[in-house]
């Protein structure tokens, strides 16, 4: 049997009601985006939560708009709505210090329609004094009214104990879900992350705008393909450091970081009629250093103008240009054509499958002796460096201890090549190779 399918609470209401802080409040982590800016979270967001022992999936939204006129806001509104479709229950949450605003109706109506629980909450009652501006809520037609303080924690245990009632799991099953492989899709703003994002899944689950960095915060998609799902990250996009202008901005670099940090695997996009920028190696840098497996996606590649031999050109030129993943495998994808787009995850299994890889230590220090033999380590301050034996520590990326008798003695560039000997003989591709020298006693 699969495993039970965990409830989904959405939090929706009037942009810049506090929907982010209450998030943040009952994760128990800054995992939002939070501003002072109106309508700063513009897609949904998805984490892990639970209350009382009921686990539960939290999903925070840029916020329903009954009136929108611009194409973001209607880009918005469309994803709340989306929001409260996936929601087995809502949080509707509203502005005490504002009132009631005519939009509020709008909204609440909406919610009723979807015939989902809806629980209305008046945010920002920091204390009695503050409840007397409840009252003019209730002309909602509601009879109950949740007043909370999402920023000092007041009356949100109240709140989440009648919540819960209504997200009891399913009965447990025997058999777990296989473990999800997470991918990052991660890259630059405006090389067309989210656009590949609804490719694969077939509609525009997340927020696309010609504006780069349309989407800030993190945004976590599930996608099975032949009965293996895998977990799609599509990040905020990282940007120079000149060019993060807003605290919002640093915010998303730092969410971008920490999308890596979750993933097992990156899809580091690339913009085929720019090529490998300094921006891009910052990004695959931050890939290598966090040990994650790496696929490189060079997109747009529908508008490059090429003849027989422009591929293997512009492949040579962009693993030359990033040295630090030249390990990786490349594929020539468009995003908004849906060219290659099958290739991405055969090359994701792969690099998983090479990731896990474990190397006997009798037939690791065989081939040990040649890589020594045919190479020895330079002297150290006139001193012999003696290798004396390797194994291999961990996986997922690969871990090597090689004991010698000077560890300081061992330059960088010895270290590469038994790195590259390493991949000659086991291959190890799309990730990281990690060796340790460890003085012998």
């Amino acid at each position: 049997m699969a495993a039970p399918r965990k409830k989904i609470l959405a939090i929706v209401g009037r942009p810049n009601v506090g929907k982010s802080t209450l998030f943040n409040r009952l994760l128990g982590s800054r995992r939002a985006i939070v501003e002072d800016i109106p309508g700063v979270t513009r897609d949904r967001i998805y984490a892990d939560a639970s209350w009382d022992d009921c686990e539960y999936i939290l999903m925070d939204t840029g916020g329903l708009l009954p009136k929108a006129e611009t194409e973001i806001e209607k880009g918005v509104d469309m994803m709340a709505r989306l929001a409260v479709e996936e929601a087995d229950a809502v949080i509707f949450l509203m502005d005490g210090r504002e009132g009631l605003h005519p939009n509020d109706s709008d909204v609440f109506n909406i919610l009723r329609r979807s015939g989902k629980p809806v629980f209305p909450v008046v945010n920002k009652i920091d204390g009695p004094r503050q409840e007397g501006d409840l009252y003019e809520f209730y002309a909602l037609g509601v009879d109950n009214l949740y007043p909370v303080s999402a920023q000092h924690k007041i009356g949100v245990g109240g709140l989440m104990d009648d919540v819960v009632k209504h997200l009891t799991l399913e009965p447990e099953g025997e058999d777990e879900d296989p473990k999800i492989k997470k991918v990052a899709v991660v890259g630059r703003p405006n090389v067309g992350k989210s656009s590949l994002v609804n490719r694969l899944l077939g509609y525009e689950r997340v927020l696309v705008d010609e504006v780069p960095g349309t989407t800030r915060d993190s945004v976590d998609t599930v996608i099975v393909r032949n009965a293996t799902p895998y977990l799609i990250i599509d990040t905020a996009g990282i940007r120079r450091k000149s060019r993060i202008t807003f605290r919002v901005e640093k915010f998303s670099v730092v969410e971008s970081l920490k999308s890596i940090d979750r993933a097992d695997v990156a899809l580091i996009m690339l913009d085929a009629m720019e090529g490998a920028t300094d921006q891009d190696k910052r990004v695959a840098g931050f890939v290598h250093e966090k040990g994650k497996g790496a696929v490189i996606l060079l997109n747009k590649w529908d508008l490059v103008e090429k003849d027989n031999e422009t591929a293997g050109k512009y492949a040579l030129e962009i693993l030359e240009d990033m040295k630090q993943i030249a390990y990786a495998p490349l594929i020539f994808i468009s995003a908004t054509a849906g060219k290659n787009l099958h290739r991405i995850f055969p090359a994701v299994d792969t690099v998983l499958k090479e990731r896990s890889k474990r190397i006997v230590t009798g037939e690791l220090n065989s081939f040990f002796e040649t890589i020594k033999r045919e190479h020895s380590p330079p002297l150290h301050r006139g001193r012999e460096v003696k290798l004396f034996y390797i194994t291999q520590a961990g996986k997922s990326p690969p871990r090597f201890v090689v004991f010698t008798n000077n560890p300081r003695g061992i330059k960088p560039s010895y270290e590469r090549y038994i790195v590259n000997r390493l991949r000659e003989r086991y291959g190890f591709s799309g990730t990281p190779i990690k060796i340790h020298f460890k003085k012998r006693d």
